[in-house]
């Protein structure tokens, strides 16, 4: 049933592979990996993401984050994984898709506390974004990131994101409507 809730074009997205990574759509079958890691990792991602919620970490509350009917051709989520093993390292998604005259996305990307700091994040975003600017269909990717999160930053400003702005209580993260640096990236933009 899961598969139904992904667009045409999510189905037609094959995952791609670097030299230590594999980043691929999620399946249901990923929900026990899925919820050891955020479960791990909790107290390291909360600083940094929306509220969780009490069934944050159940397999109802996995099914409608990563396969929610309504979210088709908006939310394209991806794992990133050890291309050897298969494990699952963290996640990366393109949502908030405008299609029409914008065709952007904006990039979220989370990664286990286990995995932190050994610049996963910073290989796995140029593969996530041949997806985004390939079979996704974008031609600007953003994002945002606290001003105090000078590892999100360094994972843009390494990927040849350009800082654009900054905006005032952006996003509430962990209950606190939180100000944002905004970067952008384009399809056309040299590759770094």
């Amino acid at each position: 049933m899961a598969l139904f809730a992904r667009s045409d074009r999510a189905r037609a997205v094959s995952p791609i592979k670097g030299t230590d990574l594999l980043i691929r759509l999620p399946v249901m079958e990923d929900f026990p990996a899925w919820a050891k890691l955020r479960a791990e990792s909790r107290s390291f991602l909360t600083p940094w993401e929306p509220t969780w919620r009490e069934d944050d970490l159940t397999r109802s509350a996995f099914r409608l984050r990563y396969f929610n009917p309504e979210d088709r051709d908006v939310l394209y989520p991806f794992f990133i994984c050890d291309a050897l093993s298969g494990a699952l390292l963290g996640g990366i998604s393109f949502g908030h898709i405008r299609r029409g005259v914008a065709h952007s996305g904006m990039m979220g990307y989370w990664m286990g506390a286990a995995h932190a700091g050994k610049g996963i994040m910073t290989r796995a975003v140029p593969l996530a974004l041949k997806l985004a600017f390939g079979p996704v269909g974008l031609r600007r990717v953003e994002a945002g990131s606290l001003p105090r999160n000078t590892a999100s930053i360094r994972v843009l400003e390494a990927n040849g994101f350009q800082r654009e702005g900054y905006a005032r209580q952006y996003l509430c993260i962990n209950g606190i409507y939180e100000d944002h640096v905004l970067y952008a990236r384009l399809k056309d933009d040299p590759p770094v």
